[in-house]
C-alpha cells in the first residue's frame, strides 16, 4: 500500500544508479517517475489492470470524476441553494457564491484529492504524515457515520414517494382522503381579511373556517364589522397534508411518539440494499452505477425545466429567483450563507474526497478534476433554481399568491411545494415520478459514498490495533 516514505523510496530505487543515495534531485525525480509510468495507464482515461493490488483503482478515469460529481451534487444542490440564493439578493448572491468558491472551495478540493491520490490511503491512515492531525480522520468519520444514518431516511422519503407516484391519481392532489383535515385546500388561494367583527362561543377552529367560508361565499366583502376573539386559522394543502398527516404522520407533541410506519420501514430497508448494491465489489460496483445515478438527474432537470418554461408565470418565478439585489453585498450575513453553501455542497472536510481519490492511480490528473467538479457542482446549484422556481412561479399565479408565499425551505420545498404544483400539470404521475426519481438518484451518489470512508477507515485501524 504505497505511502508518503514508500513513493520516495520507490523513486530511489528506479532511478538508474541511485538507489544507494540519500537524497535525489526534484528533477531526477520527476523523470523517474515518467519513465516508470504503468503501460496499463492512457490520457484517453482507459486503464487495463490495478497499480494498487490490495485495495483496487478506477476502471476508468471518467468513474472517478462522476463519482465525485455524484458526491459534490446532492440534495442540497436542489431545495437549499435556490431558497438561499433567493433569500439573499438573487442573482447578487453570485457574487460571493463564487469568490468563496475560487479562494476556498477549489484550493480544499484540490488538496483533499491530492493527498488521497499520492497516499492511497484512508481519511484516517492518510494522517501518518502528521500524526498529531490524526484526529481531522477520526472526526472526518464520525461526522460520515452520523449523516450515514439521517441521510438514508431522507432517500426513504424519496422512494416512498416514487412509490406512490406509480398511479392514475397522486394521493396529495385531493382533500378526500382519510388523512386530510377541515383545513385542507387543492391550493392555496388568495385569503379572505376581516377586520373588528365579533363571533362568539366558538372554540373549533374548524367549525370558524367553516363559518367564515360559508359567510364569504354568500355576501362577499365585508366593511367596518367588529371581530374579536377569534383565532387565526392557517389552511394547508392537500400535499403539505399528505407530507405531514400521512407520509410523517406527525404527532401534536414530542411527548408523543407515534407508531411505526410500517410504509416507510419497507422503504428505509430498499434504500440500504440499493446502496449495498452499489457498493458489493467496492469502486468497481460503484463506478458503473454513477453512469446513471450521475448523469440521470441533468437529464431530468433539463427535461423539467422545458416543462416548467411553457407553464404561465413561469418567468415571474425565476425573475423573483435571479433579480439581484445589490445591496444586500453589504449585510455580512449573506457572504456568510455563501461561504456556508459552498462548503455544504462541496463536502470538503469529510473525507469523501480522501476516500475516492486514494483509489486513482498515481499519474491521474487531479488538478483538472479538482477544477471540473467544483465548478459542475455550482453550475448544477444555479441551474436547479431555473427548475424549480419556474414551476413555483407557476403555481403562484395559479393560487394568486407571491412567489415568496409558496417558496418552502429545505425538505418542505421537495415533499410539499413542488409536488403540489405537479398535481396542477398535465400528466402529473408521470412528472411525479421523474421528478422523485432525480431525487433519488441524488440522494444515492451522497450516500453511497459515506460508508467509503467510514469501514474501510475503521477496519484499517482495528487490524492495525491487533497487530499492534
Amino acid at each position: 500500500m504505497p505511502c508518503f516514505d514508500k513513493q520516495k523510496k520507490w523513486v530511489l530505487n528506479h532511478l538508474p544508479g541511485q538507489s544507494d543515495k540519500k537524497e535525489v534531485s526534484s528533477g531526477e525525480m520527476e523523470k523517474a517517475l515518467e519513465a516508470e509510468r504503468p503501460a496499463s495507464y492512457n490520457d484517453t482515461g482507459e486503464e487495463e489492470g490495478d497499480e494498487n493490488t490490495e485495495r483496487g483503482n478506477w476502471t476508468r478515469q471518467l468513474d472517478f470524476v462522476l463519482s465525485c460529481v455524484g458526491y459534490a451534487v446532492g440534495l442540497g444542490n436542489l431545495w437549499r441553494f435556490p431558497y438561499i440564493c433567493m433569500l439573499n439578493g438573487g442573482g447578487a448572491f453570485l457574487i460571493p457564491y463564487f469568490t468563496f468558491l475560487i479562494i476556498c472551495g477549489i484550493p480544499l478540493f484540490f488538496m483533499e484529492l491530492t493527498l488521497g491520490q499520492f497516499s492511497s490511503l484512508s481519511p484516517i491512515s492518510v494522517w501518518k504524515m502528521c500524526p498529531l492531525f490524526k484526529g481531522l480522520g477520526w472526526g472526518m468519520v464520525l461526522v460520515s457515520g452520523i449523516v450515514c444514518v439521517y441521510y438514508n431516511v431522507i432517500i426513504t422519503w424519496c422512494l416512498y414517494y416514487l412509490i406512490m407516484s406509480f398511479t392514475s391519481k397522486l394521493p396529495w392532489g385531493s382533500c378526500d382522503n382519510s388523512w386530510n383535515t377541515d383545513l385542507c385546500a387543492t391550493s392555496t388561494g388568495n385569503k379572505t381579511e376581516f377586520t373588528n367583527m365579533t363571533i362568539s362561543n366558538v372554540t373549533d377552529q374548524s367549525s370558524v373556517y367553516s363559518m367564515v367560508t360559508a359567510v364569504t361565499e354568500m355576501t362577499g366583502n365585508f366593511t367596518n364589522v367588529t371581530m374579536g376573539n377569534v383565532t387565526e386559522v392557517k389552511k394547508m394543502t392537500s400535499a403539505e397534508e399528505y407530507w405531514q398527516y400521512n407520509t410523517l404522520e406527525m404527532t401534536k407533541s414530542m411527548n408523543e411518539l407515534g407508531g411505526i410506519r410500517w410504509q416507510l420501514l419497507l422503504c428505509l430497508v430498499l434504500s440500504w440494499v440499493l446502496v449495498f448494491v452499489c457498493l458489493c465489489k467496492g469502486v468497481k460496483s460503484s463506478g458503473k452505477v454513477v453512469y446513471v445515478t450521475a448523469t440521470a438527474p441533468y437529464i431530468f432537470l433539463v427535461i423539467l425545466l422545458i416543462r416548467g418554461l411553457l407553464l404561465p408565470g413561469a418567468m415571474d418565478g425565476i425573475k423573483f429567483y435571479v433579480t439581484p439585489d445589490f445591496k444586500r453585498l453589504l449585510d455580512y450575513k449573506v457572504w456568510v450563507e455563501a461561504c456556508l453553501q459552498i462548503f455544504y455542497s462541496l463536502g470538503p472536510a469529510w473525507g469523501g474526497l480522501i476516500t475516492m481519490s486514494s483509489y486513482n492511480k498515481f499519474h491521474n490528473n487531479v488538478y483538472r478534476d479538482a477544477i471540473f467538479v467544483p465548478c459542475v457542482n455550482c453550475g448544477s446549484s444555479f441551474f436547479a433554481g431555473f427548475v424549480i422556481f419556474s414551476v413555483l412561479g407557476f403555481m403562484a399565479k395559479e393560487s394568486g399568491l407571491n412567489v415568496k408565499d409558496v417558496v418552502k425551505p429545505g425538505p418542505g420545498l421537495a415533499f410539499s411545494a413542488y409536488p403540489q404544483a405537479i398535481t396542477k400539470l398535465p400528466i402529473s404521475p408521470l412528472w411525479a415520478v421523474m421528478f422523485f426519481f432525480m431525487l433519488l438518484t441524488l440522494g444515492l451518489d451522497t450516500q453511497a459514498s459515506i460508508p467509503y470512508r467510514m469501514f474501510p477507515s475503521l477496519l484499517i485501524e482495528a487490524c492495525h490495533g491487533l497487530i499492534v
